[in-house]
């Protein structure tokens, strides 16, 4: 039994056929993940597509609609990634930013209540040796109650080094995040067969 010419070209036509049958769920399968979300990738294309992996990688017009969808997949991927990182470094370099900007006014604030409270100390003593006892006693009870003020704004900048700190804490936090993303990022990139990342 001999196969015809046109048999062979009816055989070469339902072969060309299946192809493009193949191609074609290759194409819907890539938008339906697009729409889905879907992780764009080789196998999960081939999934969805009903079709082999090799298919994707030996077909030139597969493989060339599996090398754009996971490119196109990763540059948005990446973007995303980058905004969102910026988004979170901005946030926290301004949380430090305002942390040190009140850390400053209250050390500020501080040395000017420690400079009062010296001068008044001061004069405490100088009337203390030339006014009688009442004017002793007003002097007395507004040197205690600087000194309150001083133990509260003490008490102020104690809380606003913390918060600073805090801050500080996270914005390293966030950073090692970053890095903790690119890398992956990187291996991401890396363990992409080299014939998809063409």
């Amino acid at each position: 039994m001999t196969s015809g010419p046109g048999q062979t070209e009816a055989a070469i036509a339902a072969r060309r056929q299946q192809t493009k049958d193949k191609i074609t769920r290759v194409e819907k399968a890539i938008g339906q993940l697009r729409r889905e979300r879907g992780r764009l990738a080789v196998r999960a294309i081939a999934d969805r597509a009903d079709v082999s992996a090799t298919f994707l990688y030996e077909n030139p017009d597969a493989r060339a609609l599996v090398q754009q969808a996971v490119t196109d997949s990763k540059s948005r991927h990446d973007r995303r990634t980058g905004e969102k990182h910026e988004q979170i470094e901005a946030s926290w370099r301004e949380r430090a930013l305002n942390a040190e900007a009140e850390l400053s006014r209250t050390q500020n604030e501080v040395l000017v209540q420690r400079q009062r409270i010296g001068e008044l100390m001061g004069q405490l003593r100088d009337i203390d040796q030339m006014v009688p006892g009442e004017s002793v006693q007003q002097l007395t009870t507004a040197n205690t109650t600087l000194k309150r003020r001083l133990q509260q704004v003490t008490q102020e900048h104690r809380k606003l080094q913390e918060r600073l700190e805090g801050a500080r804490t996270n914005l390293r936090f966030a950073d090692k995040r970053i890095a903790d993303l690119e890398a992956q990022v990187l291996e991401l990139q890396q363990t992409v067969p080299v014939g998809a990342r063409q």
